[in-house]
């Protein structure tokens, strides 16, 4: 192929050594596989053949491009250079205890046929584009850039496809090894270490055998995070999240997060800590009622940087499920990127928020959750402008060797499918550190991507501090208890460097021991146990009841008509356009108000009301069952449309999101956005509420109790549709009683809803209580085939004058209450159900129906109430269509029996326990319904019999 043509390959041009070496790496997995590489390298590798490539090399002395034997040299060369970067973190002097072989064979000349006076012959430029160095050859390139690439600090890359990010990386990775950090970043550095070291043996001397979960082994943990901080700020970060497990947590909220260590030492010491150090400034105590235990517990400061930018350090609460945390931290992270303020999607700037999260080597690998959340990095509705991710890597987790926790060579091999920078350095190497978080730092504000440090270092105890080590890695810990801590390491090289001396590191020492030893002076001893007061949870006052729900018929009526009226240059499917404009007449005299309008009308008044939401699901812009339409999308030109951007009278952002295949991530994802804008309605719908069992740990240790555990409120609001209607037991049920078990102390509401309007009011309902004390999240059991039920319409009149109530009566007409004898008791679906086969009032004059909307908090005053009516009653049904040891069954039993009049014991209706929730035939189901449904309403049936 002549020069010319290759010339009109306009990516080719003007390659450099790396570059040159990157297409020959392309071209080596060409020939072994052509579909491995992207198709325009296949468009070019069928065109030219190995022979043409030193035509793209400049800089070939004359004579060199037309000699066969002399370009094999050069190709061969150019080979090495780029394995040196591919594989140089094989040789790369990267593990402290030195327990790894490393492999040289990548780098030895005589595997690529090179002796050294061939490379002597050749120019640096082949190997090497930095300008900034002076190199005379080949020879002198190589052995500047395999130093570059097998020191204490170790680059993977290669998975890396785009060639801007791989040349950006390459030019700062061979320009760093000339930068050095002046003397008083490298004091400061060692300062830190004192602290980090000096306060964990403080504590192991202190409180001898409480747990810690030290962070010896990794100590520049904390000044790497120092680090990334300070460059975040200087980038214009308002906002910096920090997630992390247990590992060094207690060091990084004393030192990053500013945590008064009379507030730690209280901890330990079960001491009144919230009289010792008030709740002012920039530390705030984060406890709920219960409490947790102190190494669960964040924390948020404030932050002046030299230029007095201020800016927020935020450490995430995080339970024992230690991965789980990245979501939420991602969350906060992009409710702090958001700006909520003007009508349509939220206005993204991620610069100001930066996520940090810092993962066990054993965990990044072993948990799913943390693909889910590496997932969410590079999508527009949970997308941060990349996080900086850290493995704090002590080489085993628990007592588990890495060859048994994970089946890579490296605990970050993970990252490589999202196309992630790695960086593998030495815990023990604090320049190297330093500069693998500045590196960090600067892709991230350039390419707005994520980046890993994988810190491997050690850990100087057990698991926790009461742990033996030497019982199961008897070898590593023989290593462990003669190695150097990094601050003696680090000392000695700043004093032989004579940047420090002897009296200034004794100077250091004290200074930091004499903190600490004042610090535990001013903790009061451990109270007496008459003295402990038991924290109880606050009385919550009946806010709802003062919240007006109800909106004028017009305004109803003009926002409806708004919501018909796309651009006349939109093109709307014809069959959905024919069905959104039945609702047209909807809140006429004689119209209805579907499940999906009435969600529509609910929130286009919520934001007229300047409340901002977000709605996030698997298909939630459609809706699951095509009932919502959200996003309109174009059947000719594919463009989309919200009519919910262009009501006039909104004042506040919308954003609904189709969320990816993913369940745990995302509801974390969207608890966290919460709890950091507290202001925003933010909404998680389930595909199917069977669903939400993948998103178990985030229920159970955030959204259930993150408020009595942490103080941490929520508004959340999860929908689950919930129903049996015969399609088996993945699709029936969202697994009502599991939220009813984790019920207590007001920590949620719990619905199971069966009108339109019931669903309209209490959206509203939640949306005027996020900025109140008594904020909770709202869990709805969400409908199916009831989204198009008549049943479950309602009219105009019941929005504008209506409100939501906990119990509805099913026959509301005059009616002689004495001759009620039975009352039946549902929710939800089997509401409806039971209402469908209820076709004339007076042939069920024996019979009140009522239908429990809010299971919790239970609505007992208002049930009781209601049995007083009722002075010959005789009966009371629990209805349910889920088994028996399902449904809110157990959770209504003891309540009802506790309200219920006269001595009557309810009674139970519905299927008989089952380990599985539903049938898998819809004949078999239909069948148990039709037996559910006779049972409560034919008076000669006495209940649980089935």
């Amino acid at each position: 192929m002549d020069k010319e043509n290759i010339e009109k390959i306009a990516f080719l041009n003007n390659l450099s050594g790396p570059n040159f070496g990157y297409l020959i790496d392309q071209f080596e997995r060409y020939k072994q596989d052509p579909l491995s590489v992207e198709e325009e390298w296949r468009e070019l590798f069928g065109k030219i053949n190995e022979a043409d490539f030193p035509v793209f090399l400049p800089n070939v002395p004359t004579g060199l491009e037309s000699n066969p034997s002399e370009q094999r040299k050069i190709i061969a060369a150019v080979k090495l250079a780029e394995n040196i970067r591919t594989y140089g973190h094989l040789a790369a002097n990267i593990y402290p205890l030195g327990t790894h072989k490393p492999d040289q064979t990548h780098f030895e000349l005589g595997n690529y046929g090179l002796t050294e006076e061939d490379l002597l012959s050749l120019p640096a430029e082949i190997l090497s584009s930095n300008k900034s160095l002076v190199l005379e050859n080949a020879y002198e390139a190589y052995l500047f850039i395999k130093e570059a690439y097998t020191k204490t600090i170790a680059y993977e890359f290669d998975h890396v496809h785009a060639v801007e990010e791989r040349n950006w990386l390459i030019e700062k990775i061979e320009s760093a090894r000339n930068m050095s950090y002046v003397k008083n970043q490298r004091v400061k550095a060692l300062k830190r270490l004192y602290e980090v070291e000096e306060f964990e043996k403080f504590l192991h001397k202190t409180f001898v055998g409480q747990k810690r979960f030290s962070i010896e082994g990794l100590d520049v943990m904390v000044p790497i995070i120092d680090e990334i901080i300070s460059d975040a700020i200087h980038n214009g970060a308002c906002y910096l999240n920090i997630g992390m497990a247990h590992r060094g947590r207690l060091n990084v909220l004393a030192h990053v997060l500013g945590k008064p260590y009379e507030m730690i030492f209280a901890e330990f010491q079960h001491a009144p800590n919230k009289e010792l150090v008030p709740s002012e400034g920039s530390i705030g105590i984060n406890f709920g009622w219960t409490g947790d235990v102190k190494y669960h517990l964040g924390l948020n400061r404030q932050l002046s940087s030299e230029n007095s930018v201020k800016a927020k350090v935020s450490l995430a609460n995080n339970p024992s499920h230690l991965e789980y945390v990245g979501a939420v931290v991602e969350g906060f992270t992009r409710a702090g990127q958001d700006d909520r303020a003007k009508v349509g999607y939220p206005i993204e700037n991620n610069k100001t928020a930066l996520a940090i999260l810092i993962h066990g080597d054993a965990a990044f690998p072993g948990e799913g959750i943390v693909a889910e959340t590496l997932n969410l990095s590079r999508l527009k509705g949970y997308r941060t402008g990349g996080t900086i991710h850290i493995i704090a890597n002590n080489t085993i987790g628990f007592t588990t060797e890495s060859e048994d926790s994970r089946s890579t060579r490296y605990a970050s091999d993970l990252a490589k499918g999202f196309e992630i920078p790695i960086i593998h350095v030495n815990a023990d190497d604090p320049d190297a550190c330093l500069q693998a978080a500045n590196l960090a730092a600067e892709y991230r504000a350039v390419f707005q991507k994520d980046f890993l440090i994988d810190l491997v270092g050690y850990r100087r105890f057990g698991h926790n501090e009461m742990d033996e080590p030497m019982t199961t890695s008897p070898q590593m810990y023989s290593i462990i208890q003669n190695h150097s801590t990094v601050k003696e390491i680090y000392a000695k090289t700043l004093k032989n460097e004579g940047i420090v001396s002897d009296s200034e590191l004794t100077k250091m020492e004290k200074e930091v021991q004499e903190k600490l030893e004042a610090a535990f002076q001013k903790v009061s001893m451990i109270p007496k146990e008459s003295e402990i007061k038991v924290p109880e949870p606050p009385v919550f006052k009946k806010e709802e009841a003062s919240i007006i729900t109800k909106v004028p018929l017009a305004v109803l009526q003009k926002i409806n008509k708004e919501l018909l009226a796309w651009p006349k240059d939109f093109n709307v499917f014809p069959k959905l356009e024919k069905i959104l404009n039945r609702r047209a007449e909807a809140l006429s005299d004689k119209g209805r108000v579907d499940w999906a309008l009435a969600e529509t009308l609910a929130f286009a008044t919520i934001l007229a009301d300047g409340t901002p939401i977000r709605l996030s699901g698997q298909d939630s812009e459609r809706g699951t069952f095509a009932q919502r339409n959200l996003v309109l999308h174009d059947y000719k030109t594919g463009a989309t449309f919200s009519p919910l951007h262009r009501i006039s009278d909104a004042k506040a952002s919308f954003a609904v999101y189709n969320s990816p295949l993913t369940e745990a991530a995302v509801v974390g994802f969207e608890y966290g956005y919460t709890v950091f804008s507290p202001e925003t309605l933010v909404i998680w719908e389930a595909q199917y509420g069977d669903f939400a069992n993948a998103a178990q740990v985030i229920f159970d240790q955030f959204i259930a109790a993150g408020t009595a555990k942490w103080g941490q409120k929520s508004g959340l609001v999860l929908l689950l549709p919930h129903g049996y209607e015969g399609q088996g037991p993945e699709h029936s049920s969202g697994r009502l009683e599991r939220f009813l078990q984790s019920a207590a102390e007001k920590n949620w509401t719990i619905a199971n809803l069966s009108s339109a309007a019931q669903y309209f009011h209490i959206l509203r309902r939640q949306a005027a209580m996020l900025m109140k004390e008594e904020v909770r999240p709202l869990i709805i059991m969400a409908p199916k085939s009831l989204l198009r039920n008549p049943l479950v319409s309602s009219s105009g009149t019941d929005l504008c004058e209506g409100e939501f109530k906990p119990v509805l009566e099913q026959f509301i007409s005059e009616r002689d209450h004495e001759k009620v004898t039975r009352i039946v008791l549902c929710s939800g679906k089997m509401a409806i159900d039971l209402a469908n086969e209820i076709k004339d009032d007076n042939q069920f004059e024996w019979l009140q129906v009522l239908r429990l909307e809010e299971i919790y908090p239970f609505p007992s005053s208002i049930l009781k109430d209601m049995f007083i009516r009722y002075k010959n009653l005789k009966e009371i049904f629990w209805v349910q269509e889920e088994p028996k040891n399902m449904g809110a069954w157990n959770f209504v039993e003891p309540r009802i029996n506790g309200i219920a009049p006269n001595g009557i014991r309810v009674e139970y209706v519905g299927r008989r326990r089952r380990s599985s929730p539903a049938e898998g035939e819809p004949n078999v189901h239909k069948l148990g319904q039709s037996k559910i449904i006779n049972s409560a309403l034919t008076r000669e049936e006495k209940g649980g019999k089935l």
